[in-house]
């Protein structure tokens, strides 16, 4: 994505103004306008340049939004929804101005039903608050995708992580959700039951919009009961291809693997720097399972004989939960302990997702791509899924890096594309990667801003992420 790329979104400066007047009066100091508070709100991971909104609000319930988007939507005004601002792609900047709704105030859990494995939270809970709040009913909600995210952002990028590969992606974790849509209404998408057939499944619709069609203010989740026994370890190999080779397998034969996550070897060698790990410098795959005491000692010695057979081992491998978060924490680290290899250097994050048949290729011709380049760019994987990210290590304020970063994942990308995969498994489109739908799904773009047009004919929703060209 070159910067040239980024969706350009008008000002109406004559809107703005009114609307900062109106909410001024109506919100209070709960409305703030201050630079440093309205960067934060647009900051981004990336080298994307910082879009600031004009003013931040920061709303307590569902008709605080509706009042704020009426609002909005009378004056041409763009809202972009804010949760923890954890997103990697520029989904929190305002390239037209406008206002950022920060849902964080809005933190309760409504209830929690444990016959029923679900409960309703509001979009500012996090994940980690949502876990620490169940931990005594026995359940626990799997979807963990490294920063303590907000669930409503998380459904809003369609997050995934680590346990996604047992348990699924926020897609398949949504039962429903209330969004105020572009006109002010309120729409709650469905009832608590698992499954139904009942029109549209304007959930999935709405879950990956990324703030562009409404603004999700609740959200009903399915929850799973903490396993009783969970083991895990390490396993190192003689090349990624192997390591890979070493997933397929294991997916392939069935094993219910709860997390299998791969590092390439430069990654494991910042991860021993950070973490003070003591395994080999070579790829590596962080394995768990999750079940009964035989269970999970079972598919672990299973999990063992075929990384051997594939050149791997010794897999090394625990039941004791304070060797296990010790290596979930190097792994959920490993930003940090990428950034230890070129002191100075900002990351550029970005991820890929295709076929686990073609892994092995991608991530071997990846490799090659930033041995050529001569850029140091770690590799780490939710591997069952066929979902790998590089992080990028470059100097922003180089321009001649950041056209060698771009043309690197303009690479990535395609070659995913090409081997039947998607541009991006979880980060999601954004502004960063609005270059590569079209590539990917071709008329669907089309179809994709219909139904655009179609609820929020104003453009005033997020404008300027994910669809190419108009927003």
């Amino acid at each position: 994505m070159a910067l040239s790329d980024l969706n350009p979104v008008e000002r109406n400066e004559e809107g703005i103004a009114a609307v900062l007047g109106i909410l001024k009066q109506q919100f209070g100091e709960r409305f703030q306008t201050g630079e440093a508070i309205r960067g934060q709100h647009a900051h981004t991971t990336t080298y994307i340049p910082t879009q600031a909104p004009d003013g931040v609000v920061f709303v307590e319930s569902t008709a605080e939004v509706q009042e704020i988007v009426r609002t909005c939507a009378a004056h041409r005004v763009p809202v972009i929804a804010f949760g923890v601002g954890s997103s990697l792609e520029g989904h929190t900047n305002a390239p037209g101005g406008g206002i950022s709704i920060d849902t964080s105030r809005m933190n309760r859990i409504l209830s929690v039903n444990p016959q029923d494995l679900d409960c309703t939270v509001e979009p500012g809970v996090t994940r980690e608050d949502l876990n620490r709040h169940l931990r005594d009913t026995g359940l626990f909600f799997p979807i963990d995708p490294g920063a303590n995210a907000s669930l409503g952002g998380m459904a809003a990028t369609r997050a995934s992580g680590t346990n996604a590969v047992r348990y699924g992606t926020m897609r398949e974790n949504v039962l429903s959700l209330t969004a105020v849509m572009a006109d002010g209404e309120a729409v709650t998408t469905g009832k608590r039951a698992k499954k139904s057939s009942a029109g549209y499944d304007l959930t999935r619709l709405l879950v990956g919009s990324e703030g562009t069609l409404g603004i999700i203010t609740s959200l009903t989740l399915r929850l799973q009961g903490i396993p009783q026994a969970i083991s895990g370890g390490v396993c190192p190999f003689p090349t990624l291809e192997a390591a890979c080779n070493t997933v397929i397998a294991t997916i392939q034969m069935g094993i219910p693997v709860a997390r299998i996550e791969l590092v390439n070897a430069l990654q494991m060698r910042a991860m021993k720097n950070y973490s003070k790990l003591d395994y080999p410098e070579s790829p590596c795959l962080f394995v768990e399972f999750h079940g009964s005491d035989a269970g999970v000692a079972e598919q672990a010695e299973t999990f063992g004989m075929i990384a051997e057979e594939n050149g791997g081992g010794p897999f090394l491998w625990t039941s004791v939960a304070e060797e296990r978060t010790k290596l979930w924490k190097a792994r959920h680290d490993a930003y940090w302990s990428s950034l230890t290899l070129r002191p100075g250097a900002k990351g550029l994050s970005t991820d890929v997702c295709v076929p686990i048949s073609r892994l092995a290729e991608c991530v071997t011709e990846t490799e090659a791509d930033i041995a050529e380049m001569g850029l140091i760019a770690p590799i780490v994987g939710h591997a069952g899924d066929g979902n790998f990210h590089v992080l990028v290590l470059m100097d922003v304020d180089n321009p001649k890096e950041i056209a060698l970063a771009e043309k690197f994942v303009g690479r990535l990308n395609m070659r995913a594309i090409a081997m039947e995969g998607t541009c991006t498994g979880e980060h999601g489109i954004g502004q960063g990667k609005v270059g590569f739908l079209r590539h990917e799904l071709g008329h669907g773009v089309d179809v994709m801003r219909t139904i655009k047009q179609a609820l929020d004919p104003l453009n005033i929703m997020n404008p300027g992420k994910i669809l190419p060209g108009a927003g």
